[in-house]
């Protein structure tokens, strides 16, 4: 929350006390031209402070937080409002907020006339950090969203992986969230699953601050990773209107697969002819990849490509979706706890777009997801799909890239 001052002066107040002046000489019939009047500048400045756009000096306000199974109804009746009056806002909210999203621990203000308690004017519901919705109870009610200001603050970040990359960015007091912008980045490139103790990251970048406190939103201005005997860099520019992170050599990071369907977890069962099966108690091919995630971890496409079948096993991979990417490749996706909403056999689905969430259905000891690639047809292991990259940087643009490359290269090494 912003609050944002206004100084009410120059001009303004020049011509309320040339007005206030001006009447008070026709009340006494002072003939004087306004030429002739003096106004001075040192005129006291009012100040008027503004919260959600209110002016907030002007009103009573009580803060709260929603609280578990509370929708906006239930609130604003709790606050005074009748049901005529909250049936008459909710209809305005139509196109602008839709009040099934209230969640529990967002936080709203209630703004009341300073001369009487019981009067409503203004309730503000916070949906995030930055953004909010104003309910205007004055006059004819109206609904307006609204969104604090932010600023962007740059910083760097080294260190090596022990554990996970998740603890290291912790370690470095850093927000492990980044860890997750770096796997999308580096997705295509680097196996995440698979990453070694004293793997180094360094990492510059910007994050999204309102009124001081820090939000979950990064821009990654250039990183690289060095995994074994390898480094790899990101390095962003934009081309053809289209931002994305290159290699040192001005290739795309970003190729027709991802190297996993999730975010940064863990995998616990890996591509093998020969694996014993927890429920079943006896050895057996598993031709794919186990990643162990919490039940409704989002489930991406690897690739764009087209649902050819979404079903349920009930003694196999419980809840599946298959795609086709092309005349080679199809993936599976199972033990899925739901699928994404209006996904059918059928749909067009790009890289990267959630089809599922993650699940224990089927035959399954617990909360996981079981990938599997096929090549012409046959299982391949997922970890080693070959995925071609992007529209390299173009000759045109190779100049200004390297002079970007190379100066961010640099501060990398010196970090």
């Amino acid at each position: 929350m912003k609050n944002k001052k206004i100084i009410i002066g120059g001009v303004a107040v020049a011509a309320f006390a040339i007005a206030a002046l001006s009447f008070f000489m026709r009340e006494r019939k002072v003939e004087q031209p306004l030429n002739d009047i003096e106004v001075s500048d040192l005129v006291e400045v009012e100040e008027i402070v503004y919260k959600y756009g209110i002016p907030v000096d002007r009103y009573n306000v009580m803060y709260g937080i929603v609280e578990p199974n509370q929708h906006l109804s239930y609130i604003l009746s709790r606050l005074g409002l009748s049901g005529t009056e909250i049936h008459n806002l909710t209809e305005k909210c139509e196109g602008v907020f839709d009040v099934r999203r209230i969640r529990s621990g967002q936080a709203y203000a209630f703004f009341t006339r300073k001369d009487s308690l019981s009067t409503p004017r203004f309730f503000v519901y916070e949906e995030s950090p930055k953004s909010y919705v104003v309910f205007d109870l004055r006059d004819e009610y109206k609904v307006t969203r609204g969104e604090n200001p932010s600023e962007w603050r740059q910083k760097e970040v080294k260190g090596s992986v022990q554990s996970s990359l998740w603890v290291a960015m912790q370690d470095c007091n850093t927000s492990p969230q980044l860890a997750v912008d770096l796997s999308h980045i580096f997705g295509w490139t680097i196996d995440f699953f698979g990453i070694q103790k004293n793997d180094e990251f360094r990492v510059i970048y910007e994050q999204e601050y309102v009124d001081g406190q820090s939000l979950q939103n990064f821009h990654i201005l250039a990183a690289s990773f060095r995994a074994s005997d390898s480094t790899y860099y990101a390095i962003p520019f934009v081309q053809d209107g289209e931002e994305l992170y290159y290699n040192t050599n001005g290739n795309s990071l970003e190729g027709a697969f991802l190297k996993a369907p999730l975010d940064y977890y863990r995998i616990s069962s890996r591509f093998t002819n020969s694996r014993y099966h927890p429920v079943l108690k006896r050895y057996r091919a598993h031709h794919g990849v186990d990643y162990a995630a919490p039940t409704g971890t989002p489930v991406y496409a690897i690739g764009s490509g087209k649902v050819i079948a979404k079903g349920y096993q009930a003694n196999g991979g419980g809840n599946y979706v298959k795609i086709r990417h092309n005349s080679v490749y199809t993936t599976t996706y199972m033990h899925l706890s739901r699928f994404a909403k209006g996904l059918q056999v059928g749909s067009a689905v790009k890289q990267k777009e959630v089809i599922g969430y993650v699940g224990s259905t089927g035959l399954s000891t617990g909360p996981h997801l079981d990938f599997r690639v096929y090549e012409n047809g046959k299982p391949i292991n997922p970890l080693t799909i070959k995925s071609q990259p992007k529209k390299p940087i173009s000759p045109a643009n190779r100049e200004q890239f390297q002079i970007v490359c190379d100066s961010l290269v640099g501060r990398l090494k010196a970090l």
